[in-house]
C-alpha cells in the first residue's frame, strides 16, 4: 500500500513534470555559443531559458537567486571558471557542460554528470545531452552527487593552480597564489591567510599540496603550507623541530620532515 506522503510526493512530481516548464540558465562567455543553445533549446516546450550569462560571477548569483532546474555551462570563462563557479555552490542544479578544450573531458562521460558537449557539436548530440538531462529531472535524483563527482576527477589532474575562488558570505573572492602567503588545516577546510585578509576554503590540505608549485609553496607541517616568498627565516625551536618565521612576523613551526622538505627547496 503507497503512504499518503509517498503519493503525494508522486503526484507533486508528475504535476511538476507535466505542467510546468524546467528554468535553465545559459552561461558561457560566448555569444554564438548562446546563440546556439537557445536556437537548439526551441523544440523543448517543457525546458524555458530564463537567463543567460557571459561570467561566472554573474552566473553564479543568477543561480542563488533564480534556482534553476538545468545549467548549460561552460568551463573555460574570464574571471571565474565553470569548475571554480561548482565549488562555490551549495546546491547545484542539473548541469550540461561545454568546452572547446578536449583535455578537460576528464571522466565526465562515464560519471553522473548529466553530459558534457566538446564544442562545436550537432544538434543530435545536443538532444542526447539534454534527454538525459530530462531523465534526471524527471527522477529523483538531482546534479549535486554528479557535480560532486566531477569536482574530485578536476583534482585529480595535476595541474597547477594559478588562483583561488572563496566565497565570504554573498560575495565572491578570486585570490591569485602569488598573493597568499601561507595556508593552514581548520577541520575540513583551509585557511588561506593572505596579508590581513584570510578567508576559509573547503578543500584539504593534500590538495593544495599536490596543486600549488613545489617550487614556491612549501607544506612544513602537517597543517601547514607556506609561500617561501613571504619567508623572513627559519630559527630552531627544539630538537625535534624548528620555527619559520614571515616577513609579518607570524610564527609557524615546522616539523623534522617539513624542515628538511624546506631546506631542500631553500637549497640550504
Amino acid at each position: 500500500m503507497i503512504s499518503e506522503g509517498r503519493r503525494m510526493k508522486d503526484e507533486g512530481r508528475r504535476t511538476k513534470t507535466k505542467d510546468m516548464k524546467y528554468k535553465a540558465l545559459i552561461i558561457d562567455d560566448e555569444p554564438p555559443a548562446r546563440e546556439i543553445i537557445c536556437d537548439f533549446l526551441q523544440g523543448y516546450a517543457d525546458i524555458e531559458i530564463v537567463g543567460e550569462f557571459a561570467d561566472g560571477f554573474s552566473g553564479l548569483k543568477a543561480i542563488q537567486e533564480m534556482k534553476p532546474d538545468l545549467i548549460f555551462l561552460d568551463i573555460q570563462m574570464p574571471k571565474l571558471t565553470g569548475f571554480e563557479m561548482l565549488e562555490l555552490l551549495d546546491e547545484p542544479p542539473v548541469i550540461i557542460f561545454s568546452t572547446a578544450y578536449d583535455q578537460y573531458a576528464i571522466n565526465a562521460f562515464q560519471l553522473n554528470a548529466t553530459d558534457y558537449l566538446l564544442k562545436p557539436y550537432p544538434k543530435e548530440r545536443f538532444d542526447q545531452a539534454v534527454n538525459k538531462a530530462l531523465a534526471v529531472l524527471s527522477s529523483e535524483r538531482n546534479g549535486q552527487q554528479a557535480v560532486h563527482h566531477v569536482l574530485q576527477a578536476v583534482e585529480k589532474q595535476s595541474e597547477y593552480l594559478n588562483r583561488v575562488a572563496v566565497k565570504v558570505r554573498h560575495k565572491v573572492y578570486v585570490i591569485p597564489v602569488a598573493e597568499i602567503r601561507y595556508l593552514e588545516a581548520d577541520g575540513d577546510y583551509v585557511t588561506i591567510h593572505t596579508g590581513e585578509e584570510k578567508y576559509l576554503k573547503e578543500k584539504t590540505m593534500k590538495y593544495f599540496e599536490s596543486h600549488l608549485d613545489s617550487a614556491m609553496f612549501v607544506r612544513i607541517h602537517r597543517s601547514t603550507i607556506i609561500n617561501i616568498d613571504f619567508m623572513d627565516k627559519l630559527e630552531y625551536y627544539d630538537k625535534e623541530s624548528h620555527v619559520v618565521l614571515m616577513k609579518n612576523g607570524v610564527k609557524l613551526k615546522a616539523s623534522t620532515s617539513g624542515y628538511k622538505t624546506l631546506k631542500k627547496t631553500l637549497k640550504l
